[in-house]
């Protein structure tokens, strides 16, 4: 295998890597109550995928303060 005869130095490696970022996540907007959701799942608020009811989202009661 092939070594290199000298060591990389830092700002070599780093030019190198100015490109790794992270993207921002893509987002579409639910159909039913339009809010932000990841695309090609169901939605978590309202449980509706393409137009459809599929998951019953239930709602979480407060508590009663005495």
């Amino acid at each position: 295998m092939a070594h290199p005869k000298r060591q990389h130095s830092k700002q070599r490696s780093r030019k190198r890597r100015t490109h790794y970022k992270a993207d921002a996540p893509a987002l579409s907007v639910c159909s039913n109550c339009k809010k932000e959701i990841a695309p090609h799942r169901v939605c978590p608020y309202c449980g509706h995928y393409k137009g459809e009811q599929v998951v019953e989202i239930k709602v979480k009661e407060k508590k009663k303060q005495k």
